[in-house]
């Protein structure tokens, strides 16, 4: 049986970079051996087991770090006590050692608990060993190891069994209660998805396109999904007893007090111009890629009509993922900029930044599509063959010029002397010998289906490709990284196929083979912990903004293509178990984190539960009927007509539109009143808060001295009793029943 290690802290030995002088080099190794020696001691110093073994390489060192049972139980003692301060509820309470020690950890407790007491600040009874800051700078980061033993179990039984819930609190004894709230909702939300995915079915099938009775019941099951989710938060919070948690979360050691809170407003709403300004500049990218794909590519006609086809893919891929990478870092330090007290705050307001350009990027196209392209696509293809065909001022001109190509001489040695050819003469004859002139034939080039197509690539093209990325895309890639470092092909358990080059180390006696050193249980446990190492630290970030985002397209988009929740149903399935699979192989094990709820991305499902009333009213207004009579009118000479009929739809399905988002107001007050009567009023988890809080005031009642009371009523005693004996005969004589009788005596 392998040492049980409750953390690894990974330490830098070496500086990464360009070639240093021996002086330099000097430096760095004086002030490794010194952090290294003081880390030692500060861990020692806190009663923990701690001991240095090297890396996967002579740059890295892992100190493994165990907890002994009693320094355990005093973080334990200390917890319970902060939480029973904080008002937090809880199953036992703090009164004796026994309660305690009754009560045995979970894994996930452990490391939680072991963790927070290794990175908190002094100031929050920790020891200060923060990863990355100045006094730590070559602590990289404090990592926990996987349970290879719970995993394969996880994974074998989630391959051939259904999820129980079970299982899901398994998950939250082994990852703790952020990865298994999330287990959670995407179970509920799988599981809420088989009604829009019959009704879809049916409707596609037996109903009409864009049908008003399947567009509200999507928007009503949306709305009622979401109450009913934030109920469910907190019945799992009072069950796993962690409501009002972040009353107890330990202060960020980039924290700066004494920030008064308009300052924290102020920074807090600087950021709101640079979010403007990005999610403009994205927007602008997008519709550019969208017009020379919808459009443009479309007219050409030239040479080289395939490659041409593949340049908006092409833009796409350079432009939008480097603007998103650069965004992401800005609104990094701006929310580093914000001096958030918890990481909690933190987390929810760079969650928040992020998402909001990733929530453009993925539904700006289908709302082009959708309101853009399908009713006006005609009108927008008349402007783009006017700007293709507009004479020597022409984009077709100005794109050879800048390619350095003489358009008169080229038309002359195509076409022969056959006279002068002026400049505008060659730019439209270019123009049209590379684009479509035709105007009846522009229009036939329009893709009808278009808003189907796209959808189809959301719901299925998308999730395949994203499942790809996470299960088996790092399998190649860390297999062409141990294959370079000429240690075969090996797998995330760190054993490899071929032979794996081994490096001498100096603390390694000479004359001695790696069997003389170490046990074969030993180094096989080494290797895992090495590998483990290299690998990413997991963030429940990505996979709730893939969930939240999927909402999305099935509240918002999915009357366009009704199969579309049946689709995410069949991705969820698969998702639960490549999430799974990707927690257990390819990351690190997660850090157990106490939390009550999912943060913004409750808040993100509220708003686009929202949009979605606004959305399918609009294109159930528009697309209900064709747009035959637009049609016609853009056919007509007189443009009056046509700006006529363009204002009065827009108009109208901007009112529309206005009264769906009233309507949702109203609907969800109903649903969550109701829900709130069902589902939470007189059940377990209500009577187990009252009971929990009548027992703590009960117990602190009867551990509560009474002699100060006693001691404040025996001064005025003697003064009241002589008071009594006084009026002796005041107090025995009662006249009551006397004038009751008087009084019927005289009726």
């Amino acid at each position: 049986m392998p040492p049980y290690v409750d953390v690894v802290v990974v330490f830098r030995a070496a500086s990464k970079g360009a070639p240093l002088s021996k002086e330099q080099t000097r430096k760095n190794a004086a002030k490794t051996e010194r952090q290294y020696t003081r880390l030692m001691e500060t861990l020692t110093r806190a009663n923990l087991k701690a001991v240095g073994r090297r890396g996967e390489n002579q740059d890295q060192l892992l100190i493994l770090v165990t907890c002994p049972p009693t320094l355990l139980l005093q973080l334990v003692h200390r917890e319970r006590y902060s939480d029973f301060l904080c008002g937090l509820p809880m199953t036992r309470l703090p009164s004796a050692e026994a309660d305690l020690d009754s009560a045995p950890l979970s894994s996930a407790d452990r490391v939680r608990l072991v963790h927070a007491y290794i990175t908190s600040t002094p100031h929050g009874g920790g020891l200060g060993i923060i990863p990355g800051c100045e006094e730590w700078d070559l602590v990289q980061s404090v990592m926990a190891l996987h349970n290879h033993e719970f995993n394969d179990q996880w994974i074998r039984l989630w391959t051939r069994h259904r999820i129980a819930s079970m299982e899901l609190e398994k998950i939250r004894d082994q990852f703790g209660d952020s990865v298994a709230l999330y287990f959670f909702f995407l179970t509920a939300y799988t599981r809420a998805l088989i009604f829009p995915s019959v009704l879809g079915v049916l409707f596609y099938f037996f109903g009409i396109p864009y049908s008003a009775i399947y567009s509200s019941l999507l928007f009503i099951w949306s709305v009622v999904f979401v109450e009913w989710w934030r109920l469910q938060e907190r019945i799992l919070s009072v069950r796993w007893c962690t409501r009002g948690s972040f009353r107890v979360e330990k202060r960020r050691a980039d924290f700066i007090p004494g920030f008064p809170w308009w300052r924290k407003e102020a920074r807090k709403m600087a950021s709101i111009p640079v979010i403007l300004l990005f999610a403009s500049v994205l927007a602008i990218v997008l519709t550019g890629v969208f017009v020379l794909e919808a459009f443009v590519t479309q007219l050409y006609k030239g040479p080289g009509l395939r490659i041409v086809a593949f340049t908006p893919t092409l833009l796409f891929s350079a432009l939008v993922p480097r603007l998103l990478g650069v965004y992401k870092t800005i609104a990094q330090r701006y929310t580093d900029w914000e001096n958030h007290a918890h990481q909690s705050s933190h987390a929810n307001s760079l969650s928040i930044k992020v998402f909001t350009l990733s929530a453009v990027n993925a539904y700006l196209g289908l709302a082009l599509s959708a309101f853009v392209y399908v009713p006006f696509g005609q009108m927008v293809m008349s402007l783009v063959q006017q700007h293709l065909f507009s004479g020597p001022q022409g984009v077709t001109t100005a794109i050879l010029e800048r390619l350095n190509l003489n358009i008169t001489d080229t038309l002359k040695f195509t076409l022969g002397a056959r006279g002068v050819i002026t400049q505008s003469a060659a730019g439209a004859m270019t123009a049209k010998s590379l684009f479509e002139a035709d105007t009846a034939r522009a229009r036939l080039k329009l893709n009808p289906s278009r808003l189907q197509e796209q959808m189809f690539a959301f719901s299925v093209t998308n999730p395949i490709l994203d499942n790809v990325q996470d299960v088996v895309l790092p399998f190649l890639m860390r297999a062409i990284g141990s294959f370079r470092a000429g240690k075969g092909f090996r797998n995330g358990g760190g054993k490899g196929i071929g032979k794996k080059k081994r490096v001498a180390f100096d603390d390694e006696p000479a004359g001695q083979t790696h069997d003389d050193v170490q046990t074969r249980e030993e180094r096989e446990f080494l290797e895992t912990v090495r590998s483990e190492a290299c690998l990413p630290e997991y963030d429940t970030f990505d996979d709730y903004s893939e969930m939240v985002t999927q909402f999305g397209y099935v509240a918002l988009w999915s009357t366009i293509w009704p199969l579309a929740p049946l689709m995410a149903l069949l991705n969820n399935y698969i998702e639960a178990r490549s999430d799974a699979f990707k927690i257990a192989v390819h990351e690190r094990r997660p850090i157990p984190v106490r939390t009550d709820t999912i943060g913004p991305w409750l808040e993100s499902l509220s708003f686009l539960a929202w949009l979605s009333a606004v959305t399918n009213s609009a294109l159930v207004y528009m697309f209900r009927t064709p747009f035959n009579g637009l049609a016609a009118e853009n056919e007509n000479p007189h443009e009056d007509h046509v700006d006529t009929a363009i204002k009065d739809l827009l108009v109208s399905a901007f009112l529309i539109a206005l009264l769906a988002s009233h309507v949702y107001f109203v609907v969800r007050a109903v649903v969550r009143h109701t829900l709130e009567v069902a589902l939470w009023r007189g059940s377990k988890e209500m009577k187990e808060v009252d009971r929990v809080e009548r027992e703590i005031k009960q117990k602190y009642l009867a551990q509560s001295p009474s002699t100060p009371v006693e001691s404040q009523l025996d001064s005025k005693h003697s003064i009241c009793m002589q008071n009594m004996e006084d009026w002796a005969s005041f107090w025995a004589k009662d006249e009551g029943l006397e004038e009751i009788r008087k009084s019927d005596k005289d009726e």
